[in-house]
């Protein structure tokens, strides 16, 4: 066999992906199908062994052993299989040796062989690319986006496309066509055309993992992401631990100036993200998970997963958040169903059945003290800073003083410099 036909068989294993004995497995089967055509009846089968740098160099006809008399020529009754091989039994594929062709193979019979190596390696690529992405599943991944049919995007993964369906999107986001994105992996299955890949980029877990690349202590395993409730495109909370009294969790993933917290806030859209600390201790870890609301107390009943979360007057509304996201978050967060009181009044309920998300349920309305917002402006913030942080439920100037400095640098146009206005307004106002 001429070099070029073995340069080009690893040249089409290198551009498709497929191993060279793939490739040649695809070989065999086409000359087995020419062989077929020119040689033998269309009920025979036929196995060819195929060796690069020989060519074709054994030729085998296939006969399975059946009961009785065979049908066709493709069957060999037992007493015709025994005369071949004396301990041949029933149901065992009998192989006898065919001359090698020695004309080469006719028109059609080439054609067909052509159509089968085509169809093969069809097939293997598919097989590969589905095992290549099958790894991936339940991990980030980077694509191209390709186009919008209707609300939906097609993302080019390279070998293959993916739709990132509108549900999957990060509300508020817009993607273009030639844009980058990373996106979590949910399911990838074997369709009838090939591989079929299910992306998100609202997956909590998308979320873990893209602080999993930034901070190196997690992947280093001092950090540990225990639990996360996201609501994308608004905001995530993440609860994290250490494994080393010498690594502080939080400040590893906010990163020195916030940089590590805000490159992956910035690859989700500039969603807000809440670092907190996980806890053994239930009651601790609500008391965290509703940060950055104070809580007094907390009444828990752990057979019917609910608590009464106990909180100032000026803490009302940091508990419950704009919306009810913090109370609602912090449920999910927790598995508690949580019950909002000031006083013995209950303001909100938030129910989380554990490893379920839940809507936030209202059973009464209750509005910060007259003034309190205003005092923000007074503070002289810009209106933009000012509406930023009562968004974030900082409507009072003791909200202000009580939160720390990582939790005012989550907000979008907190930095450095602003910080130390903020505190330096503080202590003089």
């Amino acid at each position: 066999m001429d070099d070029e036909f073995l340069l080009a068989i690893e040249q089409i294993g290198e551009e498709k992906g497929i191993s060279k004995e793939k490739v040649v497995e695809s070989i065999e089967a086409a000359l087995a199908a020419a062989y077929r055509k020119d040689y033998l009846s269309k009920d025979e089968t036929v196995r060819i062994k195929f060796t690069l740098g020989k060519g074709i160099t054994e030729v085998y006809r296939q006969q399975t052993v059946v009961e009785g008399e065979p049908r066709n020529a493709s069957e060999l009754s037992l007493d015709q299989a025994k005369a071949l091989k004396n301990d041949a039994t029933i149901g065992e594929v009998i192989e006898t040796p065919l001359p090698l062709p020695d004309a080469g193979f006719g028109r059609i019979a080439a054609q067909t062989a052509k159509q089968v190596i085509l169809q093969r390696l069809r097939e293997a690529e598919r097989d590969v690319s589905y095992e290549e992405f099958k790894a991936k599943e339940g991990s980030l991944i980077t694509g191209t986006v390709q186009r919008f049919e209707g609300p939906n995007a097609t993302i080019d993964l390279g070998r293959l496309t993916a739709t990132l369906f509108a549900g999957e999107m990060i509300p508020g986001e817009r993607l273009r066509p030639g844009m980058r994105v990373r996106l979590f992996v949910t399911g990838v299955e074997m369709g009838v055309k090939g591989p079929e890949i299910s992306v998100s980029r609202t997956h909590p877990e998308m979320v873990a993992y893209l602080f999993h690349e930034e901070v190196p202590e997690i992947g280093a395993g001092s950090v540990l992401i225990k639990k996360i409730a996201r609501e994308a495109g608004s905001r995530t909370k993440i609860a994290v631990a250490s494994t080393s009294p010498q690594v502080d969790p939080i400040g590893a993933c906010v990163g020195q100036r916030g940089t590590r917290v805000q490159t992956v806030m910035s690859e989700i859209g500039g969603e807000k993200i809440d670092i907190i600390l996980f806890h053994e201790n239930l009651e601790e870890f609500i008391k965290n998970a509703l940060a950055p609301a104070k809580v007094v107390r907390i009444e828990l009943n752990r057979e019917t997963y609910s608590a009464k979360v106990y909180v100032h007057a000026e803490q009302l509304s940091l508990a419950i958040g704009k919306s009810g996201q913090n109370v609602r978050l912090a449920a999910r967060l927790t598995g508690i169903k949580l019950d909002i009181h000031e006083e013995g009044k209950e303001v909100a309920e938030a129910h989380a059945v554990p490893h379920e998300e839940s809507d936030l349920t209202a059973t009464s309305q209750t509005e910060p003290p007259p003034g309190e917002p205003a005092s923000l402006a007074k503070l002289g913030l810009s209106a933009k800073l000012t509406e930023r942080l009562s968004a974030a439920g900082f409507t009072t100037k003791k909200a202000l003083k009580e939160a720390s400095d990582e939790t005012l640098m989550q907000i979008e146009g907190i930095g450095d410099k602003t910080l130390r206005k903020i505190r330096n307004m503080l202590t003089e106002k």
